[in-house]
């Protein structure tokens, strides 16, 4: 071949090969589509073993002493050193509080760092506590319907027990008791479940089939008529745990209200009831008062009724509680009220420190 020739060959040969290159892919429209990807399936739920397995592990049973008196309760393991979720009604009143942990079986003393008693919740800390498993928390509230279960310290025995049942409702309301004054208060926007929890569970973990923390363990219905039949469905409820947790934050960052308690509780020393004439509320009336407390030193006695307290009106046992919320022990209020004979007297209070209220 001659040179010539095999020059025309080389560009032949290039020009194909461009033209090739260049040229438009060739797709089969008779080709279906590519399938969508197949979402991943949910977990399994868990069986009751594995439930139990994943969830004793992060309860620790409360044991809230008052004097002669005390409370069994529960609580949820919020993070490896020990700060611990519950029902305020397990500690209120209480003078010396103990828990256990499932986890390992040690025995901690406990510190009430603040509480939401209209809420019913109060945040634990557990006293040199380290490496404590945490419990898992439910992203969303569980709908009627979905199965949980509760855990808790079930008849005070010491020992976590596991209550299975469903959820009836959610945004319920119900009037529980409180157990150290018997007064009466509702708590509003509850998961009610049909799971039979029973005294000593209240603070204990309500959790989803996968093992997740959905709710705090509250109170059983109190009934004001006769009792139900024994074959009835048990009705108890749950503070929804995003409400809880809100209340742990606000007790983090310090931010008291007329309704959340942080820090030690100030004491003033009397017992009181809301005092009502022609019709209205006019103030807070006094039971009784505790010798030796900021109440007596004052002066004030059985039958008076406090109008005031911090420059503040009182018209209530609840605003007089609010107000008192507010304070912490050693602030010096100014105080006023009505004695037996109509006459106003006022003081100055220094407040001293006193159980969870």
């Amino acid at each position: 071949m001659t040179r010539r020739g095999g020059s025309v060959l080389l560009v032949a040969f290039a020009v194909a090969t461009s033209l090739l290159a260049s040229a438009p892919e060739v797709i089969d429209s008779a080709l279906p589509p590519p399938p969508p990807p197949v979402p991943a399936a949910p977990p399994a739920p868990l069986a009751a073993d594995e439930l139990a397995a994943r969830t004793v592990p992060v309860v620790v049973t409360i044991d809230a002493s008052r004097g002669w008196t005390g409370m069994s309760g529960s609580g949820i393991v919020l993070t490896p050193d020990g700060t611990v979720l519950t029902n305020h009604h397990v500690v209120s009143g209480a003078t010396d509080i103990t828990a256990v942990s499932a986890a390992t079986g040690l025995i901690y003393d406990v510190e009430v760092v603040g509480y939401d008693s209209a809420l019913d919740i109060a945040v634990l800390q557990l006293a040199s506590a380290s490496g404590l498993p945490v419990a898992p928390v439910a992203d969303d509230l569980p709908a009627a319907g979905t199965p949980v279960t509760a855990f808790g310290n079930a008849d005070g025995g010491g020992v976590v027990v596991a209550a299975p049942g469903t959820v009836v409702a959610v945004d319920r309301s119900v009037m529980v008791r409180d157990s150290t004054e018997g007064s009466r208060k509702r708590l509003t926007g509850m998961l009610q479940t049909d799971t039979p929890i029973r005294p000593g569970d209240s603070g204990g973990p309500l959790v989803d089939h996968y093992g997740a923390v959905v709710g705090v363990n509250t109170a059983g219905a109190i009934e004001d008529g006769p009792q139900e039949a024994a074959d009835s469905p048990p009705e108890a409820y749950a503070v929804p745990i995003g409400e809880a947790l809100a209340v742990v934050e606000q007790v983090r960052t310090g931010g008291g209200t007329d309704t959340v308690h942080v820090g030690p509780t100030p004491r003033l020393g009397v017992g009181v009831t809301t005092a009502r004439a022609d019709g209205a509320d006019r103030g807070a009336e006094v039971l009784w008062v505790s010798f030796g407390t900021p109440a007596y030193d004052a002066g004030i006695e059985i039958g008076d009724v406090v109008v005031s307290f911090g420059g503040d009106r009182v018209s209530s046992t609840t605003e007089l509680e609010s107000r008192l919320r507010m304070r912490k022990p050693g602030d010096a209020v100014p105080i006023e009220w009505q004695d037996a004979d109509g006459r106003t007297r006022s003081a100055e209070v220094v407040l001293e420190e006193g159980p969870v209220r």
